[in-house]
């Protein structure tokens, strides 16, 4: 699986439909419940279990990383490859971040049960990448799903990593 990481863009992670460009969602817990509706039509699993797991792990810790984003994570069984849910939220939501700022931008990290420490550097890669302020300020005025892959695919390619 390394060798897959190395190589692995983050188109790898996102296709057209788990992109939601303009999500509304009064709390976390309903941000998480969109993720996991997103999760099953795209990638074919059963929401209450995706929903479950980002529960499960949000109550270990926030995965609010400031400056308005979130990185929610899970494990999931049914995934046979690290997949991944991307959220822009109007308004923003309370996710507990580090800097106390509401989230507006989430990128929800799935993983099969064994992905092990590849799952850490697929974490690491995505916080590197929305730490840029200019990449946040763009996906912020992204004009649609097709956009923001783009932008994320052109930030985090490996050799920028």
């Amino acid at each position: 699986m390394s060798d897959y990481f190395s190589s692995m863009m983050i188109g790898d992670l996102l296709d057209h439909g788990s992109i939601s460009p303009r999500v509304s969602a009064a709390s976390k817990r309903q941000v998480l419940s969109v993720t996991a509706e997103i999760a099953a039509r795209s990638f074919g699993l059963k929401a209450p279990r995706v929903f479950d797991a980002l529960i499960e792990r949000e109550a270990l810790g926030a995965t609010g990383v400031g400056h308005g984003v979130a990185i929610p994570h899970a494990q999931v069984e049914g995934l046979d490859r690290m997949r991944g849910v991307f959220l822009r939220l109007s308004p923003p939501v309370d996710f507990g971040a580090v800097d106390d700022e509401p989230v507006d931008l989430v990128f929800a990290l799935l993983c099969p049960p064994d992905a092990g420490s590849e799952q850490l550097r697929a974490l690491a890669r995505i916080a590197r990448a929305l730490r840029l302020p200019e990449l946040r300020q763009q996906l912020r005025q992204a004009s649609g799903a097709d956009a923001i892959r783009a932008l994320l695919v052109r930030e985090m390619r490996p050799s920028a990593a």
